[in-house]
């Protein structure tokens, strides 16, 4: 059986190394700016306490004026970028990666649909259990 879904996502994932190298080897140019989503809870991440506490699931950062140190790894990418003037160092994962988009180039893709889908619906299967248990008393109402 040819996985089309999994060498589709290993692809799209090659698409966002090769941008993230074309911005380390040339820099932004063009008003082009690149926002990455991504699951600040993902076991490979490494973030200070205090973002992760500000963003416990997501976060989107913005690659644009002020990032440092960018490089570029087999599993993961490494950046340093300011928040309240703090520089900050982000180890991000690439499976971890929610997704991207170049909005400067109207080019954005999602990387994580499967996922995210899994835990809508994983929420919606978990609600309408706790609404199974609920009992409609206006169904034994006296008249």
């Amino acid at each position: 059986m040819i996985e089309y879904q999994k060498i589709l996502d290993k692809n799209m994932l090659n698409v966002f190394k090769d941008i993230l190298k074309n911005i380390k080897d040339n820099g932004l140019s063009n008003n082009n700016h690149l926002y990455i989503t991504f699951l600040t809870n993902h076991k490979n991440v490494e973030l200070p306490n205090w973002l992760k506490k500000n963003y416990p699931q997501e976060m989107t950062i913005i690659i644009q004026y002020e990032y440092y140190d960018l490089e570029i790894n087999k599993n993961n990418f490494s950046i340093t970028l300011s928040f309240d003037n703090i520089k900050t160092n982000l180890k991000i994962n690439y499976n971890a990666i929610v997704s991207f988009a170049d909005p400067s180039a109207n080019f954005g893709l999602i990387l994580q649909k499967n996922k995210i889908q899994k835990k809508v619906n994983k929420k919606l299967e978990n609600n309408k259990s706790k609404k199974d248990n609920v009992i409609n008393f206006s169904n034994y109402k006296k008249n």
